[in-house]
């Protein structure tokens, strides 16, 4: 069985790591599988790039320049959506004409166009769409937050608010409807939230939809002492430590507001050796807005890995607002580290609440802090770590991840 997985970028963001985990899952188990991308970073194994430097530039620039020019010339929410008006033909490629399984996953921002969607389904390979945000099944965006015209028909995006006398939203709503109608696909949500929203859109009426989680190498991130890393690292050891981490920290969609406010309350409220990590981008200026001593410990480097960090915390925090199946908490979970988050996306399928860590209500930073506070100073802090390394084993270890593919696909 030779599979063909297609995703924008090799590394860069979390569908791009989901995207190459699940390939090297299916490697493990003798698949052949390989991973196409327009943006190769690492050019690991089993990676494909494809499309010369100026065709990438064009197809980027020319999706980018005509959303501009919808939301009349201002740059609000212009990465928010894709209209996929442009793009690269991967069905000339030998890796295409080979593959016996076409695995799409997010293929925007000038990758795959809905032309090039439509020579996909035209080949009459059966296709696997893993979904890794809600734009398979909308019309342009990729969260519709509140908004459910998805469900019938996209029409005056909120995302879009000048459309002018052209409504981007309803036209690649319907072109993908129709491209998608009479195709061999099947619809896979990352988390039952996401497929279930897929299920009731009319973009996947017909089709089968499925829930298949993202995989993690156990191995790769598993528990370590904590006090070896945290001297590894240079981090103090006789504080509580709370973990954040984003590509990029300031992004609003990671609730920032709400985190600068829950360490607010934490000052408040809790005991006095709380500190924080962050993680990413922009972290020195994140914390200079934080009521609570930080260390912003910028990217992943040296003679040090991810786990490192995830294994030097005491709690893995997510403010965030917009989520599908975090790659992070899978991370920290795997590393035996409790979790905190939002009640929003798949984020409550993967924090058992009370059991691995804390579901906090959304946008509560009063009860954010509250999880993070019983994390730390009332819970079981060792059944809690034993049981997030649990979940992760039982539910997205590669081989069990690999299995659920491998039966979609045969």
């Amino acid at each position: 069985m030779k599979v063909l997985l297609v995703n924008t970028s090799e590394s860069t963001g979390g569908a791009a790591i989901a995207c190459r985990r699940i390939m090297n899952a299916l490697r493990k188990e003798g698949v052949d599988a390989r991973m196409m991308v327009r943006n190769p970073e690492g050019m690991g194994e089993g990676v494909i790039p494809v499309g010369g430097r100026l065709r990438k530039q064009w197809c980027f620039l020319r999706e980018r320049a005509a959303i501009w020019a919808a939301n009349g010339f201002n740059r609000d929410s212009i990465f928010y959506v894709d209209i996929a008006n442009s793009g690269i033909d991967i069905t000339r490629t030998k890796e295409f004409l080979e593959a016996d399984i076409i695995h799409l996953h997010w293929i925007n921002q000038g990758f795959i166009s809905l032309r090039g969607l439509e020579r996909i389904v035209a080949s009459g390979k059966p296709i696997v769409w893993t979904m890794h945000d809600m734009w398979p099944f909308t019309g342009i965006c990729h969260h519709a937050d509140s908004c459910t015209r998805y469900t019938a028909e996209c029409h005056n995006c909120p995302l879009l608010p000048r459309t002018g006398f052209k409504d981007l939203a309803r036209d690649t709503f319907d072109r993908k409807a129709e491209i998608l109608e009479h195709a061999d696909i099947t619809f896979v949500g990352c988390s039952k939230w996401l497929a279930g929203l897929c299920s009731k859109s009319r973009i996947a009426e017909g089709h089968k939809v499925v829930s298949i989680p993202n995989p993690i190498d156990t191995e790769a991130y598993a528990p370590e002492d904590k006090a070896v890393v945290r001297r590894k690292l240079g981090l103090p050891q006789d504080k509580k430590l709370i973990l954040f981490c984003s590509v990029k920290t300031t992004d609003i969609r990671k609730g920032m507001k709400y985190f600068q406010d829950c360490c607010r309350i934490l000052r408040e409220t809790a005991s006095e050796d709380i500190e924080v990590l962050i993680l990413g981008k922009d972290g020195e200026m994140l914390g200079k807005t934080l009521a609570l001593p930080c260390h912003a410990l910028g990217y992943v480097g040296g003679n040090c890995s991810l786990s490192d960090y995830y294994n030097a915390a005491d709690v893995f925090v997510t403010p965030s607002l917009q989520e599908n199946l975090p790659n992070t908490i899978m991370e920290a979970l795997s590393c035996g580290v409790p979790c905190v988050g939002f009640e929003i996306g798949g984020i409550p399928e993967m924090i058992n609440h009370l059991q691995n860590g804390y579901v906090a209500m959304y946008k509560s930073a009063k009860d954010l802090a509250r999880g993070i506070r019983w994390v730390l100073e009332e819970a079981d802090y060792t059944a809690l770590c034993r049981n997030a390394r649990a979940k992760v084993i039982s539910n997205y270890s590669e081989k069990v991840v690999a299995g659920q593919y491998i039966s979609l696909f045969k």
